[in-house]
């Protein structure tokens, strides 16, 4: 996974979240619309292949203008992260 520099000033629905650019064995549910703190999203909530937790969502479409950066994007929330090689 690739971490958006600096973008630790997401918050998820449990708590701080991170913005990545791609992820990997991530399974997608349909996207529906959500009001979230900076706005209406077209969000799809994603979920790890192997064990189906729900780990946040991709972004699918912005519908403010000053959001759309994160089209395409995904929310990982900190709570469903596994610490490894010393990251804090």
């Amino acid at each position: 996974m690739k971490l958006q520099g600096n973008d630790d000033s997401f918050q998820g629905s449990q708590g701080r979240a991170y913005l990545f650019n791609s992820v990997v064995n991530v399974g997608c549910g349909p996207a529906e619309e959500r009001v979230l703190l900076t706005g209406l999203h077209a969000v799809a909530d994603i979920y790890c292949e192997c064990c189906k937790t729900t780990l946040g969502w991709k972004y699918e479409h912005a519908f403010e203008s000053s959001q759309k950066y994160k089209e395409g994007k995904f929310i990982i929330e900190l709570a469903h992260m596994i610490k490894e090689n010393g990251w804090d």
